[in-house]
């Protein structure tokens, strides 16, 4: 497998390009650590961007929905957007504010994915993307929800990764103003899981779920 990105004229950084990233495990680990990715589609001559669900198995990114979603019943030519923000970047001027940040954007035309073991496959990875763990502690899905559910298959060969990490840059006049700049951090955790009401039994909270929130007990 090809250890580096794609050069295409859609991937090529025409701005900021210090902050591209080359290699094809920065893009799986931007991807990795998502739970929820921006689907940009035409639909009817309009532009239509869909958050969604997707799960990644090696070069592949699978995306899944109902048969009826136009987004998905017009994804010819699509762009797939993952973000993470890590921080507010204060500077000493408000045009030299930003954001750390990792994103990676994919470009290619999906591929509806007809095998019903390719189908399976996808659905779990997307379910494990959201829960790891979770595709085996519950039922598979029926032949009625298969029947009801679209699942794409977007090859990973056209991606661009852009990162930013550290400090502000300001102008170096403005170093010496009695201003704070610096980085206000964000970080993204589980809280304590909430059961169901609709639970008949007083069931404890799997472990594969427990182990990401709190110590298991």
């Amino acid at each position: 497998m090809v250890s580096t990105l794609s050069t295409t004229p859609r991937t090529t950084l025409n701005r900021a390009k210090d902050r591209g990233r080359t290699s094809r495990e920065d893009l799986y680990a931007v991807l990795d650590a998502g739970l929820v990715c921006h689907l940009g589609v035409l639909a009817g001559g309009s532009p239509m961007v869909v958050p969604t669900g997707y799960g990644r198995i090696g070069d592949t990114l699978y995306l899944h929905g109902s048969t009826g979603a136009t987004s998905l019943r017009t994804a010819d030519e699509v762009c797939v957007t993952v973000t993470h923000v890590d921080g507010v970047v204060l500077a000493r001027s408000s045009f030299h504010h930003s954001l750390n940040y990792r994103s990676a954007m994919v470009y290619g035309r999906p591929r509806r994915v007809e095998d019903t073991e390719e189908r399976l496959a996808g659905l779990r990875a997307i379910t494990e993307q959201l829960a790891p763990g979770q595709w085996d502690a519950t039922r598979p899905p029926t032949r009625k929800e298969l029947a009801a559910t679209t699942v794409l298959a977007l090859s990973l060969a056209e991606a661009s990764v852009k990162v930013r990490q550290g400090p502000p840059v300001d102008d170096e006049e403005d170093y010496d103003l009695p201003i704070w700049a610096g980085v206000l951090p964000l970080h993204q955790v589980w809280g304590t899981p909430e059961p169901d009401p609709a639970l008949t039994r007083d069931l404890a909270v799997p472990e594969h779920i427990a182990s990401r929130t709190m110590p298991v007990r």
